[in-house]
């Protein structure tokens, strides 16, 4: 009888080896995995947080820029309003004089602004040497003189007819912080007769800080003097109005270059706090506007985004070998803390969009501003160029409009500026047409696609549109309100024409309008509107 022996591998030395190779290998196989599993997860977490980090800043930059240009323009429009009040008065009291029956006149005019606008803390006016001739508080005190206060002595030395904003002072007859906005009054030989002052409770404007939203406990809104004196800041300290700041980074540096910027400070001039400033020097006013975000405030705000992740990142390190099942739940709340971020990122994008709209619009008409104008020409330029397509403009001034202001007063002036932007709104027949408030009393109406003719008819439509509104004008062409209306419009060709070419020539041919005797419209020269 033959025996037949099988082999034992499991009694093989060689094999148990080989077998036991094998294991270890596939053990630091997985260990590399891991490791390798790990390091990426880390590599993806931090990058995934430091590019939420730089866009959470790109946002927070966006906001900064967008409610500066919002406050500014707020801000700008409350003084506009009182100096306005200012300019009428100081007309009135030059022509009128100061008469007992013109003051208590006058003194009567003054109660009924600041009755209209709650902003307004007084309105008053003094002789040359600072005594009370009328007010809008019906009461004169006794013995109080204004001349030691620093607009009368600025506008007692000085003739120009610009306004003067002095630092926030105490009023001497409420004890209320106020903005003093200031003109100067004139004999009729030019002698100094003294001053026209509207004061503005500084209240409003911390109201009106109080009521946005900042990034964070430390962010602060500011309003500043051009010469670097701090009139108001939020969160508001008394101790802080009239601070010297001039020598900050923001006038040192940075307003000398550009009037409106944002840039990071390393250590405020107020609490030295590392800071993102935004600023806008006003257009009218030496006032800058200032957007203050903390850096802390930043930093928390992302470490409140970021936090949750890297509690992820170690939970999922850590059971990586052992708890693979919790990996899909980590990825899970990972996911929803990620949902939660764009949200909030969907959020801030969201009121940037609205605040831009906000600084892309004109307050009074309601119509695009010089900005959105400009940008929509150069967009509109390029693209009539690609497509050789015509690109017409036409820029439309009311007819004697100073003398129509002068005759029933600027908010009569402002109602005319609004029905007359309507009649060029409603022209805005394509989705690419603009109209946009120029400057003053020019609307510009942007009109792609459109030829030479095709552009007239709707400035002639417009002349006549706003001949139909009938609006009284002693002064104007059949005792009514007119436009005159510049035409141009041009094939641009690559190399030969540029956005600003349009301007001037539909400008040249407003100003052909006026010179032919206003209430025309006249189009620039066709021999240079095809290409060659």
């Amino acid at each position: 009888m033959t025996l037949i022996t099988i082999p034992d591998d499991a009694a093989n030395p060689d094999h148990q080896t080989i077998q036991q190779i094998r294991r270890q290998r596939l053990l630091l196989r997985a260990k590399v995995f891991v490791v390798l599993v790990c390091l990426t997860l880390l590599i993806i977490i931090f990058w995934q947080n430091h590019n939420v980090y730089n866009i959470g800043r790109q946002h927070a930059k966006n906001y900064a820029a967008n409610l500066t240009n919002s406050l500014a323009q707020q801000t700008e429009a409350t003084f506009k309003q009182a100096d306005t009040i200012l300019l009428g008065l100081v007309e009135r009291v030059e022509t009128d004089g100061t008469r007992p029956a013109n003051l208590r006149r006058l003194e009567s005019l003054l109660v009924q602004h600041v009755t209209e606008l709650p902003k307004l803390h007084g309105l008053f006016i003094y002789d040359e040497h600072g005594r009370w001739l009328a007010n809008s508080m019906r009461r004169s005190p006794v013995h109080v003189n204004n001349a030691d206060r620093d607009y009368f002595i600025y506008l007692s030395t000085h003739t120009d007819a610009k306004p003067f904003i002095g630092k926030p002072v105490k009023s001497r007859s409420t004890d209320e912080w106020i903005l003093t906005i200031a003109r100067r009054l004139n004999h009729a030989d030019g002698r100094f007769a003294g001053v026209v002052l509207a004061t503005i409770r500084l209240d409003y404007f911390n109201q009106q800080y109080n009521s946005y939203r900042l990034l964070g406990p430390n962010s602060a809104i500011a309003l500043d003097s051009a010469k670097g004196i701090l009139l108001l800041r939020r969160p508001f300290d008394e101790k802080q109005i009239g601070m010297d700041i001039s020598n900050a980074p923001l006038f040192r540096e940075h307003l000398p270059k550009a009037t409106s910027g944002i840039f990071h400070a390393k250590a405020s001039a107020i609490d030295g706090q590392d800071r993102l400033i935004s600023y806008r020097q006003l257009d009218s006013y030496p006032l800058i506007q200032v957007v203050s975000l903390s850096q802390k405030d930043l930093l928390a705000m992302w470490w409140r985004e970021t936090y949750p992740h890297l509690l992820v990142a170690a939970a999922l390190t850590l059971g990586l070998g052992f708890l693979g099942f919790r990996l899909l739940r980590q990825i899970g709340k990972r996911m929803d803390a990620e949902n939660e971020l764009q949200k909030a990122q969907a959020s801030l994008q969201q009121l940037n969009q609205e605040l831009e709209r906000m600084a892309m619009q004109d307050g009074l008409t309601g119509l695009a501003n010089r900005r959105q104008f400009d940008l929509a020409l150069d967009e509109e330029f390029r693209r009539a160029m690609r497509h050789q397509q015509p690109l017409a403009l036409v820029m439309l001034d009311v007819d004697a409009f100073k003398q129509y202001n002068d005759q029933y007063g600027h908010p009569a002036g402002d109602d005319c500026l609004r029905k007359i932007s309507a009649v060029v709104k409603a022209c805005q027949r394509r989705a690419g047409d603009l109209a946009a408030r120029y400057g003053g009393e020019e609307i510009a109406l942007l009109l792609p696609g459109t030829d030479l003719d095709s552009a007239r008819a709707i400035a002639v439509q417009i002349q006549q549109d706003v001949r139909n509104l009938a609006i009284a004008h002693p002064t104007g062409s059949n005792g009514i309100l007119t436009v005159s209306c510049g035409v141009d419009a041009i094939v641009p060709v690559h190399n030969r024409h540029l956005p600003p070419d349009l301007l001037e020539r539909a400008d040249k041919a407003l100003y052909a309008a006026k010179a032919a005797g206003r209430d025309h419209v006249m189009a620039a020269p066709a021999t240079v509107h095809m290409p060659e």
